[in-house]
């Protein structure tokens, strides 16, 4: 028998049955050629000892894939694993069947991000960064530098970036739950630097804010749908409640002779019931909405038109009063720090602003630690106070 080098498999001609040329230097080892000319690298072996062992007979790779050398290297290390008791076609198979990140990110968007809040922008980020980056890769093979080239190649928005190495972090974990993996690649990836946004409407971008969204009313063509909006806005700054937890807030979660709000744990962040005393302001805001008639479908901001759904978006309108107050960089979330801030100005403790957040954790109202205790800030009065002066001069 040849020894099977590049020379060798380039002089084979296909003939009209298939034939192999077997190796004089490893045993089983051979070029195998087709009737169509097609020319592949195989290994014969037997699975176990005996002649009733069976025997595969898997293909290395095709010529033109790799060369001589390569197959008769992957052939040496194969023959290695054999003697060991391995078996590397039934390997082949099992990897061939082993799950890919694509089916990591389908089975976590059927079984968990479905059930999450932030569902929507956890898909987001599978199928615009996720999938086309690490999809076709076997979730087993993925290592820490695999996730650390991720994170670079993400360097472009850091923070973002690392909200999506925080998923693939779930995603990885809940893969070990399933037995996919045994380990996290992502555990122990160094995140982005992120310097904490704190952003507080001072009293007197208050004001400007409060004339703006009067004015945003007037101005507007539909002045039923601004009035909502507005209402909706002015609700977030009265309360420091989350924009979901506002735009799904139905009548029956709230007492207008008690002044309180008792938010279901569907809608909350912590995912339990947070119930919240109003301020005299915001029950007067909606005593006003309830008076314009109460939606049938029982949400206190309807969807516009015959939807029975509650309003989705007040980007547009928060766009136009943020344009209007000359108040370009202040997102809507700052309403809700604002509030905490007038509250911590004013003088209350850290577990009373917690308990009005609906914070479950100390550590995430320690940001406002340094508001209780700034001698030259000026107390801005409650929440209801502040933006309760509506147009005034």
């Amino acid at each position: 028998m040849p020894r099977i080098t590049k020379r060798l498999v380039d002089s084979l001609t296909a003939s009209d049955r298939e034939q192999i040329v077997w190796d004089d230097e490893i045993a089983g080892f051979g070029i195998r050629v087709t009737p169509s000319g097609s020319k592949a690298y195989i290994l014969k072996y037997r699975v176990g000892h005996g002649r009733s062992a069976p025997i595969r007979k898997p293909t290395i790779g095709r010529h033109g894939d790799i060369t001589a050398d390569e197959a008769r290297r992957i052939a040496k290390s194969w023959k290695a694993r054999i003697a060991l008791g391995g078996d590397p076609a039934q390997d082949r198979e099992d990897r061939a069947k082993a799950p890919t990140v694509h089916d990591l990110c389908d089975t976590y968007l059927e079984s968990h991000a479905r059930l999450k809040r932030s569902g929507g922008e956890d898909k987001r980020m599978i199928e615009r960064d996720i999938r086309p980056a690490l999809g076709s890769r076997r979730v087993a093979e993925i290592t820490r530098r695999d996730i650390e080239a991720f994170r670079d190649n993400q360097s472009r928005t850091p923070i973002a970036a690392n909200r999506k190495l925080a998923l693939l972090s779930k995603m990885f974990n809940l893969a070990i739950g399933w037995g996919w993996i045994t380990s996290n690649p992502a555990d122990s990836v160094q995140r982005n630097h992120e310097n904490r946004r704190e952003r507080y409407l001072s009293p007197a971008e208050i004001q400007r804010f409060n004339d703006a969204a009067e004015a945003y009313i007037e101005q507007a063509a539909l002045k039923g749908v601004a009035h909502r909006s507005v209402a909706a806005i002015r609700l977030l700054a009265l309360t420091g409640a989350r924009r979901g937890e506002v735009l799904k807030a139905r009548w029956e979660q709230f007492n207008l002779e008690t002044g309180t709000w008792t938010k279901p744990s569907s809608h909350t962040k912590q995912k339990r019931t947070h119930r919240i005393p109003l301020s005299p302001v915001a029950v007067e805001l909606l005593l006003e909405i309830r008076e314009e008639g109460e939606h049938p479908s029982g949400y206190v901001f309807p969807a516009k038109g015959g939807s029975s759904g509650h309003m989705t978006d007040i980007k547009k309108a928060w766009e136009k009063i943020r344009s209007l107050s000359a108040l370009p960089g202040v997102r809507l979330h700052d309403l809700r720090h604002t509030y905490a801030s007038i509250l911590a100005s004013d003088g209350l403790s850290l577990p009373v602003i917690g308990a009005l957040l609906g914070h479950t954790q100390a550590s995430t109202t320690q940001r406002y630690t340094h508001l209780l205790d700034d001698p030259l800030r000026e107390a801005t009065g409650r929440v209801g106070k502040a933006f309760a002066s509506r147009g005034a001069a």
